[in-house]
């Protein structure tokens, strides 16, 4: 079912394109010159479909206004349908007939070849989003079961945790991620990444499976909130499973090596 959505102010419209040039990768965003009312027409998530290939999109449990006010309609809209869609299309075509095409996406990010720019920026912003909106939910949650149990022992209260947690991804600077690990040791910590990267690659700074992780590129905020960073974290907190998370958390420590 669609709906027009009638915006009276600025109108800013996200493109993601790639440049290959010296081998970096670099997000586009046009913003537009406002001139009159327009409507913009948005869709279902259910709509959304990546071409055929090694990888499908995560399926949305709510709908794009399920969010709002928090994360708006169209910024949902645009993040999912444009930006995910983008990713994974690019990340499918990257591994056809290559030893990658029936792999795992956990042990292609494990195994790739860092300076293969492009395999890197689209495998990663794959995973990295698959997680991100499997982890949303429209409904305010706290930890609960095994998972608030290692909260409250590794970071003293869950209070202490999201303190750590905002204070880390309002200092993060640039495009990037801010993530929920457990690592080899079967810890709980918190880390960052730029551009696309994730802990589960070699130049992981803390490495570890990621079980929650905030999106800090523009696209997935400016919209709402433009230079607000902070505004954006506390409205993504609001709005995380954490019974996903435990469950992310759960499958997690059982792959934790024991050293």
């Amino acid at each position: 079912m669609k709906k027009n959505v009638v915006l009276f102010s600025t109108l800013a419209s996200f493109l993601l394109l790639f440049s290959c040039k010296d081998d970096k990768l670099v997000e586009v965003v046009e913003v537009p010159l406002p001139t009159k009312e327009e409507k913009i027409s948005i869709g279902s998530p259910n709509d959304v479909k990546a071409d055929p290939g090694s990888f499908e999109m995560t399926k949305l449990s709510f709908n794009y206004d399920g969010l709002a006010p928090d994360i708006r309609t169209l910024t949902l809209e645009t993040h999912y349908s444009k930006h995910y869609l983008s990713y994974t299309n690019n990340f499918n075509k990257e591994i056809v007939s290559t030893e990658f095409e029936n792999m795992p996406i956990e042990d292609i990010l494990k195994k790739m070849d860092l300076s293969n720019a492009k395999l890197r920026q689209n495998a990663g912003g794959y995973y990295n989003h698959t997680l991100y909106f499997n982890i949303l939910t429209p409904k305010e949650q706290t930890p609960k079961d095994t998972l608030a149990g290692s909260i409250n022992k590794e970071f003293g209260s869950f209070n202490n945790l999201t303190n750590q947690f905002k204070a880390q991804s309002e200092k993060q600077f640039g495009s990037g991620w801010v993530w929920l690990v457990v690592d080899r040791y079967g810890k709980l910590q918190i880390t960052t990444t730029e551009d696309q990267d994730n802990p589960l690659m070699k130049n992981a700074l803390i490495p570890g499976t990621p079980i929650m992780g905030i999106d800090l590129w523009e696209h997935a905020y400016y919209l709402d909130y433009q230079n607000r960073k902070g505004s954006y974290v506390d409205a993504f907190y609001q709005h995380i499973n954490w019974e996903k998370v435990n469950e992310y958390y759960i499958e997690a420590l059982k792959k934790v090596k024991k050293v």
